[in-house]
């Protein structure tokens, strides 16, 4: 499989060293420096595009990937308010999209649990919902994508909320707040707790590596070749 990799910051070069691995192949890499690598015959034999660029940059890459019918794989977060058009598009012109707030498959196993217990929890007002994330100093969005992935999921579970905010913004008792920390040197912590004056309940996911994040893309990508439509990890973990 010929993979074009857009961004080709660290991820991009994790992505990279787990694709060759895997026996695939990189067309070419494309960064802010390099867009003209867009219009390259290289760019265009691959079967398959990994996104880990920018939000500024993502939604014109995915339109490039679209016109040039190579699939495409997106991590990049920060772009949600062009989700519905971009999803109307790729179904319009029959093209393949898979998105992905994060690509880890422990992480999409706590998207799983979150889910559920915030069906648990619906009946239980008394417990206060909570958030709290914490990533790197680099990250650019908070709260992050993971974050506000958690935050609806939970939005859509549990109708005792009605919408989420950062902590500082808060205020009402229907809103989740969550608390975006940036430290240097941690990769990426998501915890939800369910606070009570009797008790707490806490769950959390705590990335060691970037690895678990790069190499769900690369399955990701091996899984959309040859399809159409709009996906998540989701489908491709059968969540």
């Amino acid at each position: 499989m010929k993979i074009v990799l857009l961004g080709y910051g660290k991820m991009g070069k994790m992505i990279e060293a787990i694709a060759l691995e895997r026996g695939h192949t990189i067309a070419c890499t494309v960064s802010t420096n390099k867009l003209s690598m867009m219009e390259t015959e290289a760019f265009t034999t691959a079967d398959v595009a990994i996104d880990f660029s920018t939000p500024t940059s993502v939604v014109h890459n995915i339109h490039t990937c679209f016109a040039k019918n190579i699939p495409v794989v997106v991590g990049t977060t920060g772009w949600n308010n062009e989700l519905a058009t971009i999803t109307d598009q790729c179904n319009q012109q029959q093209q393949a999209l898979l998105h992905a707030s994060n690509f880890s498959i422990g992480v999409n196993v706590f998207f799983a649990i979150n889910k559920k217990l915030a069906q648990l929890m619906q009946p239980y007002p008394s417990y206060n919902i909570s958030m709290q994330e914490v990533h790197h100093l680099q990250k650019l969005d908070a709260p992050s994508g993971t974050g506000i992935s958690l935050a609806n999921d939970i939005l859509k579970n549990n109708n005792n909320y009605n919408d989420w905010v950062l902590l500082e913004n808060k205020n009402s008792n229907t809103q989740i707040p969550i608390e975006a920390l940036r430290k240097p040197d941690v990769v990426g912590f998501h915890s939800i707790t369910y606070n009570s004056p009797i008790d707490n309940i806490t769950i959390s996911h705590d990335a060691h590596t970037r690895q678990g994040f790069a190499q769900g893309a690369v399955i990701a990508a091996e899984w959309l070749v040859g399809k159409k439509g709009v996906f998540t990890m989701n489908d491709v973990l059968g969540l």
